[in-house]
């Protein structure tokens, strides 16, 4: 398989506080232009996203792949997975740093149990490739149930 870049771009007018922006997903098309602003990312989204939401989106449909790929690997593969990740833009240490990532998964996938299903998830963290490149910066956790 070959390297597979992908591009988003980002225009900013003005100042931080009082200026604002837009994000478009330029391979795919598929969003954009997406309106962005400092208020967004540390209040109230009001109709806007932010950095840390389109890294949400990005976390969970990676992890909903690997943890497809991992179940399926196992011989037990899904049905459905439903993810959602909460990611948290914080002050910490005096400045502002993307601090958590939080994933919850809902899983239907006949001939497993909830243990094996649990350690599937907490597998599938390690292995997305979203969670890599947080790793060490972001402090990640899973919460799996089966429907």
């Amino acid at each position: 398989m070959a390297d597979a870049p992908r591009r988003a771009d980002a225009v900013w007018h003005g100042s931080l506080t009082r200026g604002s922006g837009e994000v478009s997903l330029v391979t795919s098309g598929a969003a954009g232009p997406l309106p962005v602003t400092w208020a967004s990312r540390t209040a109230r989204s009001n109709g806007k996203t932010s950095p840390e939401e389109l890294l949400a989106a990005a976390h969970a449909s990676c992890y909903c792949m690997a943890l497809s790929s991992d179940l399926d690997n196992a011989g037990t593969p899904p049905e459905k997975l439903e993810v959602g990740v909460t990611v948290t833009f914080q002050q910490i240490e005096g400045g502002w740093k993307t601090g958590t990532s939080e994933i919850t998964v809902k899983g239907t996938v006949p001939g497993i149990d909830d243990v094996t299903f649990k350690k599937a998830a907490e597998g599938a963290k390690d292995g997305c490739p979203i969670s890599g490149a947080l790793k060490g910066n972001v402090e990640i956790s899973v919460e799996a149930t089966l429907a």
